[in-house]
């Protein structure tokens, strides 16, 4: 599985997931934080579709840790203030560039988190559907 595929996985699903497979590396390596979590600003570009151009939106707040574990140095990136996930992230991160032997059966893990928040989106779109309005069948 890909960094970005899992890193998705990892902030849009559940947050004690992510600080659950942090805590099973933190019983067996040492982990050492490089940067501890704080808060920075990034710029957002966006795509105009008419004219293909891109342009900066504005800004958003996001929250960078960097951590090491057995000699490879993995970052945690979020949006928004949440120091907790940036230093979990940082520290599966690492652990999937060591290629740890905990990280092996993580995927299917990974892959069961996935198919919930296909799920929560589904029910989400759902949702929204039934709200939309039939303007061919109003009368005018």
């Amino acid at each position: 599985m890909k960094r970005k595929q899992r890193t998705e996985i990892l902030i849009e699903g559940s947050h004690e997931l992510a600080k659950s497979l942090a805590r099973e590396i933190e019983q067996k390596y040492s982990v050492s934080v490089i940067q501890e979590p704080e808060n920075g600003l990034v710029m957002l570009k966006v795509r105009e579709t008419s004219r293909k151009s891109l342009f900066y939106l504005g800004e958003v707040l996001v929250t960078e840790c960097k951590a090491k574990v057995e000699g490879k140095i993995g970052i945690g990136i979020v949006k928004g203030d949440h120091p907790d996930l940036a230093y979990h992230l940082a520290v599966i991160d690492a652990a999937f560039l060591g290629d740890l032997p905990e990280t092996k059966p993580w995927t299917g893990i990974f892959e069961i988190e996935k198919y919930y928040i296909e799920q929560k989106r589904k029910a989400k779109n759902e949702a929204i559907l039934r709200t939309k309005v039939s303007f061919e069948t109003m009368d005018v």
